[in-house]
């Protein structure tokens, strides 16, 4: 009678990129070059941080289950998932809401329906941030122009949204790889 192979108690990891070569660490240890396997890794939530020389690191969280899986970390991918709380300021009033941005371009959500927008990378003319105006401009190409503040006691919720849009816009923009 043969004996059974115990069930397995332990995750696999089978890591790749889209980038030959990127550095892989599970939980701040080298573990190799992707492609790379991580054996008897113990189930549960662990720290993958991937590079590869001139593209943005790669850190996210990873639940790591019993038996094998596969992880593709891919850094040409264009990613984007940005928001901060606004008022949009009017020529008379204001009205709140949320800029939200996404690799395809910058949304305004608002309770006033009129005032909500949409607007792709490539239709924007004009964004800029003045930190001491606590202000966040926004023009259409060769239309309107919004204006918007935080409620904030300073520019930074508009400041961090501006730089990290305005990044992935000029990569869009120029079909650039996503660089550091």
């Amino acid at each position: 009678m043969a004996l059974k192979p115990a069930a397995p108690t332990t995750g696999e990891l089978r890591i790749d990129s889209d980038v030959p070569g990127a550095m892989v660490f599970l939980d701040r240890k080298f573990i190799g070059n992707a492609p790379v396997t991580a054996k008897d890794v113990t189930p549960g939530t662990h720290r993958l941080n991937v590079t590869a020389e001139g593209y943005e690191s790669y850190s996210e969280p990873i639940e790591v289950a019993v038996g094998p899986a596969d992880v593709l970390v891919k850094f040409k991918e264009i990613r984007l998932k940005e928001s901060v709380d606004v008022v949009h300021k009017h020529a008379m009033g204001s009205c709140e809401g949320k800029l939200l941005a996404d690799p395809q371009g910058v949304r305004y959500d608002t309770a006033n329906k009129d005032d909500a927008f949409t607007v792709k990378f490539s239709e924007i003319e004009t964004f800029e941030v003045d930190y001491l105006k606590k202000n966040l401009r926004i023009k259409k190409r060769g239309g309107k122009q919004y204006n918007f503040t935080t409620k904030a006691e300073n520019a930074d919720p508009l400041f961090v949204f501006h730089r990290n849009v305005d990044k992935v816009r000029q990569q869009v923009a120029g079909s650039a790889p996503v660089k550091k």
